[in-house]
């Protein structure tokens, strides 16, 4: 059966690491590349062959997906709590199968043509090999302990994969970054998992007892009724707003979003895996795995994580409207996007006790995943396009781009489809999972469906500026005269077309899906109750949602689309402040550098610092000095001189004669 192969889905690539890392640099670039591109293969048939039978197969009489579990066994046992290593498989974990290895392969062939020639390819591809193991052994976690360790190694190989460039400083202070950043909020993930485990005994992702499944398991056991109740009453809701922190800073919500932009400093297709499939949606799967814990014991703080990502998707569009470097504009994108997925997660209307009722309660969750999955295709399309144009131009700044679509034919159709995709038109797949989102937005409240709304707008606006400021505007001949753009090679133009084609194929049939109420869309294979979720659109609100983004990319080719911007220009030099202030990313660097500078290290670090040296390090150095002064001073006693011996014993008996006869 394939779920006793799925092991390999996470054994080929740490083979393919520990081979390329050890043995990488006596092969060719091209045997290493290989390699890692075969085993990557391997791994997404695999999870292909793997989706395809588990979501044909019978699901239980309630018409739920089975939870399954092929491989688990207790790792540190401790009483009742005990730390499990397994694979669990259920309809997120499986469809995230199908994204990380889809993107992940993508990348790998495109990284042929794009790293070719790049001193450290095959240290390149071992790390692509550790970075994609470490995503898919995270998605596969049979409990939040083992999630965690795979968290863990997904910040690792970022670090690894952002320095890549290390002879380079900005490389180097952008790997560092992320790892400090997400560091610091993986802290407060710790510290939510061990109250967990502490007060529940058991690290489980749900206490329904679903995920027993499998031979080798051992089921978590209720130690302590008490504790049981304290969990449910404050700590636990505690616990897992702590955990969301973390998940906050994985995937870049603010204002823990700093790193992201900085991590454009690696190669290209490193960040079309962090930004599509990896890193970034770590935080969003974690919401979604522990889906349960938050509706049946903390509903009310699920508004922390909608506010959370409404604040983070507008700062991030507004931030990427100002952009000129194309990466980072994606980066502010991808930003934006991961914080509509947020979003939709916390909006899930629990009915009475936490239970699913109907199929509407389940909109949120349903719709975030599949802006998951969506999201995941055209993003990858747009940083692997941005990758084309990079290579074709030497350059990420708009400045020195422009009329490239007659140079790049394919490069320029993809990119195109991709921001129809984002800017959420019809028949394109952003439609559906953007208009389904906005809805139950609407459902929690209006006044959040009609922020996402414009928010929507605003991402049809700025990536239509994008579109119109590399593909159309006016060409910096004198910069193309050294070096006239051309298309990317097949290795590169190919992973875009397949992108794409699953971008305009799911769009097709979701979006008539949604209209007509066919079945077979993704609420077929992802729901919150793991049952059949039929989309059927709000035709008002996806009416709406067109219409406004229509009129944002309008907006955006009345302004950019010519030879010259005037209407820019203008507004530039009506706003300026406010046009710098979002080009220097409304001074968050400068105010998280001024907090942990003037505030942290001067006036928390220096006292304890200062403590530290003089009272701990004081008071050991004087017992070390006193118990020296002792011997030096009891040394003479131990000459080895026998008449000094002699002395001191008469000198003694005396004494102590003397004292007696006084008493």
């Amino acid at each position: 059966m394939i779920y006793e192969l799925s092991y390999l889905i996470l054994l080929l690539p740490l083979l393919s690491f520990i081979v390329l890392g050890l043995a990488g640099m006596k092969m060719q670039h091209k045997t290493a590349g290989l390699i890692g591109t075969c085993s990557l293969s391997l791994v997404t048939i695999l999870s292909y062959w793997t989706a395809i039978t588990y979501f044909t197969a019978d699901r239980t009489a309630e018409g739920v997906y089975q939870t399954i579990v092929p491989f688990n066994f207790t790792w540190l046992p401790l009483g009742n709590l005990h730390f499990d290593m397994g694979i669990l498989l259920d309809p997120i974990s499986v469809m995230m199968l199908v994204v990380i290895s889809t993107v992940s392969l993508m990348v790998h062939i495109y990284s042929f043509g794009y790293m070719h020639g790049e001193k450290g390819f095959q240290r390149y591809y071992a790390f692509l090999s550790l970075f994609t193991m470490s995503m898919l052994g995270l998605v596969l976690a049979t409990n939040i302990f083992q999630m965690y360790m795979f968290w863990e190694l997904v910040g690792v190989s970022s670090y690894l994969l952002i320095g890549f460039y290390y002879p380079l400083k900005p490389a180097i202070a952008a790997s560092k970054k992320a790892f400090i950043v997400t560091r610091f909020a993986d802290m407060f993930f710790l510290i939510g998992i061990l109250t967990f485990g502490y007060f529940t005994d058991s690290f489980s992702f749900s206490f329904a007892g679903d995920i027993v499944m499998g031979q080798g398991t051992t089921p978590f056991i209720e130690g302590n009724m008490a504790k049981a109740v304290a969990a449910g009453g404050f700590i636990l809701p505690t616990a897992l707003v702590l955990m969301f922190i973390g998940g906050a800073g994985k995937s870049a919500m603010f204002p823990l979003h700093i790193w992201l932009p900085d991590a454009m400093e690696g190669p290209t297709p490193v960040s079309a895996l962090i930004h599509a499939a990896t890193m970034v949606v770590a935080g969003v799967f974690q919401i979604a795995r522990m889906f349960p814990l938050w509706i049946e014991y903390a509903p009310q703080a699920m508004s922390i994580v909608v506010w959370v990502g409404v604040i983070t998707a507008f700062y991030a569009a507004a931030v990427a409207c100002a952009q000129s470097d194309i990466k980072r504009v994606l980066a502010f994108s991808t930003i934006s996007q991961i914080a509509f997925m947020m979003v939709a997660l916390g909006v899930c209307l629990p009915g009475h006790h936490g239970a699913l009722l109907d199929n509407h309660a389940q909109l949120g969750y349903m719709a975030g995943m599949f802006h998951l999955f969506t999201h995941a295709m055209f993003k990858a399309c747009l940083f692997l396009g941005a990758g084309c144009i990079i290579h074709a131009v030497h350059s990420n700044e708009m400045a020195l781009m422009g009329g490239l679509r007659k140079y790049m034919p394919i490069t320029h159709i993809t990119f195109l489809i991709s921001c129809l995709a984002i800017a959420g038109i019809p028949f394109f797949s952003g439609f559906s999972s953007k208009d389904e989102i906005i809805t139950a937005c609407m459902a929690y409240s209006p006044v959040v469906g009609w922020i996402m709304t414009g928010i929507a707008a605003m991402t049809a606006f700025y990536m239509f500026r994008l579109y119109y400021g590399i593909f159309w505007g006016t060409e910096n001949k004198e910069a193309h005269e050294h070096h006239t753009p051309h298309e990317a090679p097949l290795t590169m133009t190919l992973p875009l077309i397949v992108l794409c084609v699953i971008t305009v194929g799911v769009g097709v049939y979701s979006t008539l899906a949604g209209f007509l109420g066919w079945g077979g869309s993704f609420g077929s294979f992802v729901s919150a109750a793991g049952t059949d979720y039929t989309i059927h659109f709000d035709t008002q609100i996806a009416a709406t949602s067109t219409v406004i983004a229509i009129l944002s990319i309008c907006l955006a080719t009345y302004i950019y689309k010519g030879e010259s911007q005037p209407i820019a220009d203008r507004l530039y030099k009506t706003f300026p402040k406010l046009h710098r202030a979002a080009y220097k990313r409304f001074y968050q660097d400068e105010i998280w550098q001024f907090v942990t500078h003037r505030i942290i290290f001067r006036c928390v670090s220096t006292p304890i610092a200062w403590f530290d040296r003089h009272v701990v390090d004081g008071t050991f150095n004087f017992l070390a000095w006193g118990a020296n002064e002792g011997g030096e001073s009891l040394r003479a006693w131990q000459s080895g001189d026998v008449r000094k011996y002699a002395v001191w014993f008469l000198t003694g008996t005396v004494a102590l004669t003397l004292v007696l006869l006084a008493l």
